[in-house]
């Protein structure tokens, strides 16, 4: 297959998401946006650039330190881009350049400019207009370019959010792609797994995977937790031995094209569910399935999180870790010790992107989104709770397309029932 990590989407693709921002604009304003600067790792090491993903979504330039203008004024437009002008002795160190020269015509934008000259150009082509999209304290190199020149300053991060909200198809292909390199990733994580392995050994299996298949990096921390480590929602650490007898959460996404996969699974260190695990294990199955069943146009996270909560407390009741009344304990919130966390998140450029879900995520759910949905149950070895049941953490999570017919499980290749799984440890 191609390992083309740096394909991305057409570029009249870019070009029409500028077009929209300036149609949104009032007029006689000005829009700028930057990107981000590298970042110290330590002394003179620094991390591997990234992009910001909103100055990705507009202009698909990967080069830290830039920034893109759009002006209207009087119906008509302008877009110009800053860029780091070509540096012959820095790019035999750190790297080529794509230089003033070249910007305009290969990002599609009216005129380029050296972006040490920002200030001073931006002060020319501002002046007299009477209003600035900006995101103030998003870029802080940015805010010290443009801060103090506006008195009426808007920031561009609700409208932008809203955009990025509906996938195209375009790029419904590249968070596809992204979504098939992190099953591909944990189908070897399971194969590769068993007692006395460290975590950070798995945690290497899944990045051999992601950078086999073009995805240069993951989409967030890979979280690869073995017992009650799968207790701490984020841990990271990824430095315990697995043991015999113990579950293993891994939570992992490939990012391709800067398009980000989010799966979790959860298997059986020895590659055998025991009778406790596979009653926990199946109890968030069923809640999941069920709400993947709910999540369709028009419907919400929160009314699809609501009937998780009713399936996940009726199974506590029924396996005599809750006792009571099912409508009470729910009232009460009994669940949040073992369920404290929300049932998904929107998916994009970031692995939990942006876009408004309104209050406690009830926004009605549109064709074109892309969301997760990641019920889980974690019971800490301290819990007051039978035996068996302590120190296990579960979660299981896909990656969904919502569609006029429904949604489509874009990560349905990352097998989840307990005898697929089993099967493929066995081999």
């Amino acid at each position: 297959m191609d390992l083309a990590y740096l394909a991305q989407l057409p570029e009249a693709e870019f070009v029409e998401r500028r077009h929209r921002v300036l149609e949104q604009m009032q007029d006689n304003s000005a829009f700028i946006i930057f990107t981000e600067t590298e970042k110290r790792r330590n002394n003179d090491c620094d991390y591997l650039f990234r992009p910001d993903s909103y100055f990705w979504y507009l202009t698909g330039f990967a080069e830290p330190k830039a920034a893109l203008l759009l002006i209207k004024r009087a119906g008509q437009i302008e877009s110009v881009i800053f860029v780091r002008a070509k540096d012959p002795l820095m790019e035999i160190w750190n790297g080529r350049r794509l230089g003033v020269e070249c910007a305009a015509g290969q990002l599609h934008v009216d005129q380029a400019y050296d972006i040490e000259e920002l200030a001073t150009i931006f002060a020319e082509k501002t002046q007299n207009l009477t209003a600035c999209y900006y995101a103030q304290g998003w870029q802080a190199w940015g805010d010290e370019l443009v801060g103090g020149v506006f008195s009426d300053v808007i920031d561009w991060r609700p409208m932008l959010a809203e955009m990025r909200l509906i996938k195209s198809t375009a790029e419904i292909a590249l968070i596809q792609q992204a979504c098939h390199i992190s099953a591909l990733a944990h189908i070897r994580a399971m194969k590769q797994t068993r007692p006395n392995r460290y975590e950070m050994e798995i945690e290497g299996e899944i990045q051999h995977e992601f950078t086999r298949f073009g995805s240069r990096f993951p989409s967030y921390n890979s979280i690869v937790a073995s017992g009650d480590n799968a207790c701490i929602l984020h841990y990271n650490e990824n430095s315990a031995v697995m043991k015999d007898g113990d579950l293993l959460l891994i939570d992992a996404g490939a990012e391709f094209a800067y398009y980000a996969g989010d799966i979790t699974r959860t298997i059986p260190v020895n590659g055998k569910f025991s009778e406790p695990q596979k009653a926990l294990y199946e109890l968030v199955l069923t809640a999941q399935k069920e709400a993947i069943q709910l999540l369709v146009p028009g419907n919400s996270i929160k009314k699809t999180n609501d009937r998780v909560i009713e399936v996940l407390t009726e199974g506590l009741v029924r396996l005599g870790i809750l006792h009571g009344n099912v409508e009470t304990l729910i009232q009460e919130k009994a669940y949040r010790q073992f369920y404290m966390h929300g049932l998904g998140h929107w998916l994009g450029l970031d692995v939990h992107d942006v876009g408004d879900y309104s209050q406690e995520r009830s926004r009605p759910l549109e064709i074109g989104m892309v969301i997760t949905v990641e019920p889980g149950l974690y019971i800490s070895r301290d819990a007051d709770v039978p035996e068996e049941y302590k120190g296990i953490g579960i979660r299981i999570e896909d990656n969904l397309l919502i569609t006029e017919y429904g949604n489509k499980n874009l990560t349905s290749g990352c097998p989840k029932e307990i005898a697929d799984i089993e099967a493929i440890m066995a081999s």
